[in-house]
């Protein structure tokens, strides 16, 4: 998208130019809370893959709930400032440099999770994680653009929403700024160390794998796979098995069915697929269990190569 079509997105009530994008990275989407309520219509969700982490971003420079904010994949995103913003990382930990415009300022380093002021020719670079995976960078008032069926979500797998930013884009600021935020840091929620725990519950299509297939799930240590992305993260056993065998009597294909974030989906390759916020709404393979809230956020964290480990909740 050009940067004459951020603008004229974003000059909505309000709409200020703020920023001039640099350098994209490897992938940059903005995305606020999603648009549900249109599953009917083939549309899913979407929004920030981390749920956490974006509301966060929001939080620490006291925007409304619900504001849009930038989703940064493993760093690389520069930005210049075009007038005073206050503004925020937060996700995954990363260092954010800042180059001062005034030659007698000298560059400053922040770790995510703060909030700080930036000034007119200011430039800001989002560095790579180093872990996780993608960081949330929030400006007090939003950003703004046009929405589509009531979201400003970039929905990759529907090509819904803002394009992809590119250098050159001009990035428009919004009106979604309410009381001066009560936190001054919110540090990433990540382990440091060992296979991530991601939690879930039983169902509702546990019965193709049978008990035995459910302990397999819970009890083999998975590594996530390069083919991954804001769709879903697919997981395969970390020791060269074979994955997860259908019960006897289960061989057939389901029809399709409606599909949720953090539904975990298993292919015939018996693999696992974790989905993720730009998951289908349909689907006909088997799920046989339904991540927590909290885990479909840190399964946005994982990067190929990672070690997950499954953690049976009741519901």
């Amino acid at each position: 998208m050009s940067g004459e079509a951020w603008v004229t997105a974003g000059l909505g009530p309000g709409g200020l130019a703020g920023f001039e994008v640099v350098a994209s990275g490897a992938l940059t989407l903005l995305q606020d809370a999603g648009r549900p309520g249109y599953a009917h219509l083939g549309v899913t969700t979407s929004g920030a893959a981390d749920r956490g982490a974006y509301a966060a971003a929001n939080r620490l420079v006291g925007n409304r709930p619900g504001a849009a904010c930038l989703e940064v994949t493993f760093g690389g995103l520069r930005m210049r400032a075009l007038r005073t913003a206050f503004v925020a990382v937060t996700g995954a930990p990363a260092t954010v440099l800042v180059h001062r415009a005034r030659a007698s300022a000298a560059p400053f380093e922040s770790p995510s999770g703060y909030a700080f002021t930036l000034f007119a020719g200011d430039v800001m670079e989002v560095a790579a994680p180093t872990e996780g995976l993608r960081n949330y960078l929030a400006v007090r008032g939003g950003f703004a653009a046009e929405p589509v069926l009531g979201s400003r979500s970039a929905d990759v797998l529907s090509g819904l929403g803002p394009a992809p930013l590119e250098a050159g884009d001009i990035l428009s600021v919004s009106v979604e700024a309410a009381d001066w935020p009560p936190d001054a840091f919110i540090p990433p929620l990540l382990p440091n160390a060992g296979p991530v725990r991601l939690r879930l519950t039983r169902g509702p299509r546990d019965d193709w794998f049978g008990d035995r297939g459910w302990r397999a799930l819970l009890d083999s240590l998975w590594t996530v796979s390069a083919d991954s992305n804001r769709v879903g993260v697919r997981v395969s056993p970390s020791e060269g098995g074979v994955g997860l065998r259908r019960a006897p009597g289960y061989d057939g294909e389901l029809p399709s069915e409606g599909m949720v974030a953090g539904a975990v989906q298993v292919p015939p390759s018996g693999h696992p697929v974790l989905f993720l916020r730009d998951h289908p709404v349909t689907g006909g393979y088997p799920v046989i269990g339904v991540l927590t809230e909290a885990a479909v956020d840190r399964a946005a964290q994982l990067r190929p190569g990672d070690d997950v480990r499954f953690i049976e909740t009741r519901r």
